[in-house]
């Protein structure tokens, strides 16, 4: 049976916002939903304009958006979209944000500085959102930020059916520092309980890290290895772990994480060194065509959303698609 069929489209609205496309697309392609109109557009003043192309009056809203660059405008976009919801009579206002960037200003780590990940939450809520869905968040405390239903989803599902077809004899699991420990560590129980190391990692400053050697399993006898995190922006700490694998003799590499920022030249700098032998990422983020690398591999999340979308339409538990879920502790 269709789950689509279980589901009102007269009830339901999705839109989009200008970040990610594809991927609302396939998200309500997947649910049986049309994908509704979002007019965007910027005045002379460089002011935007956001108008939903139809109505949402008594309707359950899905907004999605991911905040990637420019992420100011891709939040602002958010924030008009959500009020224009509220305001006009949306019975539930859902954000479902693939990509929650600021989940990275977690902690007060330095005098005078925001906790942004804390601020854009509290702004999300003001703006109209009821319910708030996104994907693997850079650290756990940053669910607790939210103080409207959140569902952080998990993206090791796609991940696991991805590897479950290669060869993973004498591989080892690497998260890039301590901080994602755990988070490898369960990656590595769904890929059928492959050891785990973790990075010492010192982040010297947002483009450059310094990794002095690995924690946990030992990688003798390892003749592959998958360096996983959630996110990959400059690739300096996937290099500088890929350097100490290749040191103690791992000939093939695979980085995987959920969040494919890849700013400036990371996928040239990750895809020049020859013991990397594929880039494995989600399109939480768009990769546009023209940056596409021969090693880079995109996997959807789309269905997990839709899923996810399905289950809390129909009041059913969601809690095997959370990152620390039951099904994926």
């Amino acid at each position: 049976m269709n789950n689509a069929t279980f589901l009102n489209p007269n009830d339901i609205r999705v839109f989009s916002g200008s970040s990610n496309l594809a991927l609302a697309d396939e998200i309500a392609r997947q649910l049986g939903v049309p994908l509704e109109p979002t007019d965007i557009r910027r005045f002379s003043n460089d002011n935007l304009y956001v108008q939903l192309g139809t109505t949402v009056r008594a309707r359950n809203v899905y907004l999605i958006q991911s905040l990637t660059p420019p992420v100011n405008d891709h939040l602002m976009e958010l924030f008009m979209m959500l009020d224009i919801a509220r305001s006009a009579s949306a019975k539930q206002v859902h954000a479902v944000i693939p990509y929650y960037s600021f989940a990275r200003s977690d902690k007060k780590d330095a005098p005078r500085i925001s906790i942004t990940a804390r601020l854009v939450a509290d702004l999300l809520r003001t703006a109209g959102a009821t319910n708030i869905m996104t994907m693997m968040l850079h650290s756990p405390q940053v669910h607790g930020f939210f103080s409207v239903p959140t569902d952080p989803l998990t993206s090791r599902p796609v991940f696991q059916e991805y590897f479950s077809r290669q060869d993973l004899t004498d591989t080892i699991v690497i998260a890039p520092d301590i901080g994602s420990a755990k988070s490898a560590a369960r990656f590595a129980k769904d890929l059928g309980g492959l050891p785990v190391a973790a990075g010492n990692k010192e982040r010297v400053s947002d483009t450059e890290v310094h990794v002095s050697g690995l924690i946990g399993a030992q990688l003798r006898g390892m003749k592959r290895a998958l360096i996983y995190d959630d996110e990959i922006a400059t690739g300096g700490s996937m290099l500088e772990v890929a350097r100490i694998l290749v040191e103690a003799g791992v000939r093939e590499i695979q980085l995987v994480c959920t969040h494919g920022l890849f700013s400036g030249n990371s996928l040239e700098r990750l895809g020049a060194m020859p013991e990397i032998t594929g880039i494995v990422t989600t399109d939480t983020i768009y990769q546009p065509p023209t940056k596409r690398h021969p090693k880079l591999h995109v996997v959807s999340v789309a269905h997990v959303f839709a899923d996810a979308i399905r289950k809390n339409y129909l009041g059913e538990s969601i809690s095997d698609l959370f990152v620390y879920g039951q099904g994926n502790s």
